[in-house]
């Protein structure tokens, strides 16, 4: 049984977002990360330039979502580390100026959860990234707009895309973990 209000529906009991075809909106959203930093610590940043789209299908099985991200744009809070990691070393925003995501499948993943499996491009890189993505609700601005929201979280191993820049400890480990968080605010316009 489906349930429709205008921005959101009610299937098989479990709210979703109406039907349609969404734009990211950029100021609205964050696109984050952190990675273990010296053993010790975590250093988080962020992409400023995202863009994308989240097609909401009248079956939830079948919506996706495509999102690019301006590597230049990462911002972690300190000009230098940031520097590096535009470079060669990393990013190399020069020859590879853009990370994409493309949704390949949506399985439902607990109450108002759903784990969406895509492929994730990085350096030229493709490799398969799981994320569990939370629907937050919809609503319409106050100039007319209707807006919906999502939070994801994903994990990844940054090697795997051939970031394996690192330097080793005295005291044992090294600068950078391999394991990278994604943390993922995301909202959308209906088009």
């Amino acid at each position: 049984m489906t349930t429709i209000t205008s921005l959101t529906r009610t299937v098989d009991g479990v709210e979703v977002p109406a039907a349609g075809t969404y734009a990211l909106d950029a100021s609205h959203s964050h696109v984050g990360f952190s990675v273990r930093h010296l053993m010790v610590s975590k250093t988080k940043g962020r992409f400023a330039d995202v863009t994308g789209t989240v097609v909401i299908a009248e079956d939830p099985l079948a919506s996706s979502v495509e999102v690019s991200i301006a590597t230049a744009s990462i911002d972690t809070r300190d000009e230098t580390r940031d520097g590096h990691l535009r470079s060669s070393d990393f990013l190399d925003v020069e020859h590879h100026p853009a990370i994409t995501y493309r949704s390949r499948t949506v399985t439902p993943a607990g109450s108002g959860r759903w784990a969406v499996e895509g492929d994730l491009t990085v350096r030229g890189v493709t490799r398969p990234v799981a994320l569990e993505v939370t629907f937050e609700g919809g609503a319409k601005d106050p100039w007319g707009g209707e807006r919906i929201g999502f939070t994801a979280r994903g994990e990844l191993d940054r090697e795997d895309f051939g970031l394996t820049w690192n330097q080793a400890l005295e005291t044992g480990g090294v600068l950078v973990g391999k394991a990278v968080k994604l943390e993922i605010e995301a909202e959308a316009v209906r088009q």
